[in-house]
């Protein structure tokens, strides 16, 4: 009885050991694009983003008042994909169809940039000790991302995100997997989806939760956000 239990019990083990590996094996398969393993192109991703900036800011910073939202430091699995909707009018930006479509944004040039936007590490503060040299000063400010202060209630706004934001975007909204960032954002860019979502222009998984919010809740919510870089 002994023997044949270690031999099942090995067995299991064996078989839980060489599942464990297909998935991981399984997880690290690569990219195919027209037949050929993708390789990341960081050279390629800068001359995609030379055209991106002019909107977007060099480091993907955003700006506008908020028309152009920051891209730097998104998961690149959420870029990829929002990218892919602009490409397919699945999601509809009228700035965007010119880069997305008319230029034919290939699923390469979709994958170099999106990862390059990814590893972009914004502050949100300058440090403290600037250098006196204006030239580098400005290098390092591109390198910041300061959004102002918008008023409301930031205790009540806190709760709110907490209750229904939180569990997807992170508890100081850092994004999960591909739900992205919402911290720091530009305000501006934010009212903006959400008012894409309130009115069936843009889908949403919790809709209804954001349609029973009132105008003071997201005037709070926004006050939230806006305080998590302080």
């Amino acid at each position: 009885m002994r023997i044949g239990f270690g031999k099942g019990l090995a067995a299991l083990v064996l078989a839980g050991l060489v599942a464990s590996l297909g998935t991981a094996q399984a997880q690290q398969a690569p990219i195919m694009i027209k037949g050929e393993p993708y390789v990341y192109d960081k050279d390629n991703a800068q001359d995609v983003m030379r055209i991106c900036a002019g909107c977007h800011g060099e480091l993907g910073n955003g700006g506008g008042g908020g028309a152009y939202p920051r891209l730097g430091g998104l998961n690149a699995d959420y870029l990829a994909e929002q990218m892919r909707k602009f490409k397919s009018r699945e999601r509809e930006n009228i700035p965007m169809i010119p880069f997305a479509v008319d230029r034919e944004l290939s699923e390469r040039d979709v994958l170099d940039v999106t990862r390059f936007l990814s590893e972009v590490k914004l502050e949100t503060k300058p440090p403290a000790n600037m250098p006196a040299d204006g030239y580098a000063r400005l290098q390092i400010m591109k390198k910041v991302l300061q959004i102002p202060r918008e008023p409301g209630d930031v205790e009540a706004g806190k709760a709110f995100y907490a209750a229904d934001c939180g569990p997807c975007h992170g508890n100081k909204g850092q994004g999960r997997l591909k739900k992205p960032s919402i911290a720091p954002q530009h305000i501006g860019y934010l009212k903006t989806q959400v008012d894409s979502f309130l009115s069936g222009k843009r889908q949403h998984d919790d809709i209804e939760i954001m349609k029973a919010k009132t105008p003071e809740d997201w005037k709070n919510l926004w006050a939230f956000l806006s305080s998590l870089q302080d």
